[in-house]
């Protein structure tokens, strides 16, 4: 058995090894999955995944040291519009280094920002071309702003200065128009934009009678890390949101798939309040407008109305005396009319008056006899119900203190009763 070596011994074996035979550069494309900054030097964990399964494959640590990350990490920033985060397509240019004490790493010497922004039109466009098939890219410009939009919800982070620009200009606008402005707090740069910005949305959605429009600001500082703009999810919430939606996230750079599926894209957050202002003023000046067009037809309509009353005024002393010429003929109808019907009504009157006249004795003859019919039977009827008939035909009537007895039970011993015959009184004691 050789000798054994040592760590660092081996560790410089491998060192000597990669110095002789890997002394080259090389392109490599990756997936950053983790980068941070440490004393501006810029470290970065590569990653390539399995296109079918998604699944990790490949790992390997990159270093960018300071002396050439201070160059490359600006101009990148400057042509891509984002910073280096993670789940970036990359195309770097390394070279292997291996130092016995901290072990293997590529060190990054060029980064090429046109393949990153050439990936990050392709995840654009797919987003894009996915967000057509679902149907919704055109969603929101179907909405109408209302023509009175002045209560708005705010999406952007509290303390930003675009923040403040846009409600100053909202403000202090040349035409004095009131606006009604409520913030929702929300990221506006990292990983964090998609989340944070959905969530504002949900927010909005529950309330969303309160408000008119909805506008998501970002200004201030650089244009850098975009890319939570760029999101399918984001950008689905927005195109289906019930209220327009109004983006002025400050960059210069193509537009985001926010800015693509929003009813209307700004540049900045002064310009989405200059936009809502100009929207009010022209509300305002097509008012203006129908006002004056109302004012001018009123105007014209009182003129032909004047004109055919004129017109009218002197038909009137014409058509009066027409009338008047009617009206004479037609009363003097009515007089003639009025008269042969009094006429009539008179002598039908007094015919009938007539005709009662001969049949009143007749009628009242009649009328006697019935009720002296009706007399006699009344007669017979009392007759036939008076008590004395009763006792005369051997029935007697007995009574207690001037009341007819009926009930034996109503009596005592010793009362004196009194009993009434057809001829006489006997009086009677109870034993």
């Amino acid at each position: 058995m050789q000798k054994p070596l040592t760590l660092y011994e081996l560790n410089c074996l491998v060192r000597d090894l990669i110095d002789l035979k890997m002394r080259d550069s090389y392109w490599v494309q990756a997936e950053l999955s983790q980068v941070r900054e440490v004393s501006h030097n810029c470290y970065m964990e590569l990653i390539q995944k399995d296109k079918a399964s998604n699944t990790p494959i490949a790992r390997a640590a990159a270093k960018c040291w300071r002396s050439t990350w201070l160059l490359l990490g600006p101009a990148f920033e400057r042509i891509t519009g984002q910073t280096l985060h993670a789940g970036m397509k990359v195309l770097l240019q390394v070279k292997a280094q291996f130092h016995e004490n901290y072990g293997f790493s590529w060190i990054v010497e060029d980064i090429d920002p046109d393949y990153t922004l050439g990936d990050m039109a392709r995840k654009r466009q797919e987003i894009i071309r996915q967000l057509k098939e679902e149907g919704v890219l055109e969603l929101q410009k179907e909405l109408q702003l209302s023509l009175f939009a002045q209560r708005i919800a705010v999406i952007s982070s509290g303390g930003a200065a675009g923040y403040g620009d846009f409600c100053h200009q909202l403000s202090d606008n040349a035409f004095g128009f009131w606006f009604e402005t409520e913030l929702f707090q929300a990221t506006m740069q990292g990983e964090g934009v998609e989340k944070s910005i959905i969530q504002a949305l949900n927010a909005i959605f529950v309330r969303q009678d309160a408000f008119d429009a909805v506008v998501i600001i970002r200004g201030g500082g650089a244009t850098s890390d975009l890319s939570g703009f760029d999101t399918l999810e984001l950008a689905e919430n927005v195109a289906n949101f019930p209220l327009p939606v109004i983006t002025g996230i400050g960059h210069d750079r193509d537009e985001s798939v926010l800015d693509i599926v929003s009813y209307a894209r700004v540049k900045t957050p002064t310009a989405a309040a200059d936009f809502l202002v100009d929207h009010l003023q022209e509300t305002y000046n097509r008012i203006e407008e129908a006002s004056e067009r109302i004012t001018d037809l009123v105007q014209r309509q009182l003129q032909m109305e004047k004109l055919r009353l004129n017109r009218l005024s002197e038909q009137i002393p014409s058509l009066f005396l027409v009338v008047k010429t009617k009206q004479e003929s037609r009363l003097d109808r009515f007089r003639l009319r009025l008269l042969t019907a009094s006429r009539q009504l008179s002598d039908r009157e007094k015919q009938r008056v007539d005709n009662c006249a001969q049949r009143l004795p007749e009628i009242l003859l009649r009328k006697i006899e019935r009720e002296q019919h009706r007399l006699q039977l009344l007669d017979q009827r009392i007759s036939s119900a008076d008590p004395q008939q009763l006792l005369r035909r051997g029935y007697s009537i007995t009574l207690y203190h001037g009341k007819s007895v009926r009930d034996a039970a109503g009596l005592k011993s010793g009362d004196e009763l009194e009993t009434r015959l057809s001829k006489g009184v006997v009086k009677s004691i109870v034993k």
